[in-house]
């Protein structure tokens, strides 16, 4: 019979397998967490529908009847589940010569560590495609760009031109989000909320965010990013990012960057018939994506 094991940090998946994670180097958190929002599903995919807001109230002249409205549908979003798996074998003959212990223990870490290198890269992919051709979302467009069509006209979630990282451009970007609207051309009240950077632009973004005085400047002047909490998330380095010098400004578009988790387990095992082998393997089932582009900001670096 099969075994199974649901848990993220297991002390003993087989007897004598003693560690699950890493293989060695140690590995870095969970990244992908911080570009997505998580969201579980039950079924095959997911859609999300974008249902269009009312436009601004006409003047209701005395004794006329009151102006109805329908709402109308937008583009839809959807999220097909993908499923990874694989798996690893300690023959019978292995078992025998009591290669058992030292064989599954350095497999299991692999295969959980090829587990989580596959989700970490499939996730960052749509960052690093944000501004490549090919690569779109429901509304026909690619995730950052200038000219998102809507009922109010072509809106943009780039920053436009596109500039490397400094003070100034993190303004101009924060400026943006907070002035971005609706498909109706109604003011939302849209909030940066962490800045994502590869590890090529990190102390440079810590420079910027953290100094207490005006970054790169003589001027005696305060950091109103740091002083304002203008980015309450903090900032968010991905290890996984290819472009060195593009990055990102995350919101809290209630529908923006997901992530639907259909299905996972870290490890099952169960022994072959025929050759009296034990196989063991991990599966994980997901979707990324995102609903709303308004969800992020991005930079494609000068």
């Amino acid at each position: 019979m099969a075994v199974i094991y649901t848990g993220s940090h297991p002390k003993a998946l087989w007897p004598g397998v003693k560690a699950w994670f890493g293989v060695g180097y140690g590995e870095h958190p969970e990244e992908y967490r911080e570009l997505f929002d998580i969201e579980s599903s039950s079924q095959n995919f997911e859609e999300d529908v974008q249902m269009k807001a009312f436009g601004l109230m006409p003047v209701k002249r005395e004794g006329t009847a009151t102006t109805y409205t329908g709402q109308t549908q937008g583009w839809i979003s959807r999220y097909t589940h993908i499923a990874y798996s694989m798996g690893f074998i300690v023959t019978y003959e292995e078992l025998k010569d009591n290669l058992y212990e030292k064989l599954a223990s350095s497999r299991a870490k692999a295969l959980g560590f090829s587990k989580r290198q596959t989700k970490e890269t499939i996730a960052a992919n749509v960052y690093n495609r944000a501004f490549t051709s090919g690569y779109t979302g429901g509304d026909g467009s690619i995730l950052c760009v200038t000219t998102h069509s809507t009922e109010a006209g072509n809106q943009s979630n780039a920053l436009n031109p596109a500039a490397d990282i400094s003070e100034v451009a993190l303004e101009d970007m924060i400026i943006q989000v907070m002035g971005m609207v609706d498909d109706k051309n109604n003011k939302i009240a849209l909030q940066p909320q962490s800045l994502i950077v590869p590890r090529q632009l990190w102390f440079e973004a810590n420079r910027i965010l953290k100094s207490t005085l005006q970054n790169d400047s003589a001027n005696n002047a305060m950091n109103v990013l740091k002083s304002t909490s203008a980015l309450p998330g903090g900032i968010k380095v991905n290890h996984y990012f290819t472009d060195t010098d593009a990055y990102f400004i995350k919101t809290n578009c209630p529908d923006g960057m997901k992530c639907y988790q259909r299905d996972s387990f870290d490890l099952k095992r169960d022994n072959d018939f025929d050759t009296d082998s034990a196989k063991a393997k991990v599966y994980d089932r997901f979707s990324f994506g995102w609903t709303d582009w308004r969800g992020v900001l991005g930079s494609s670096g000068a």
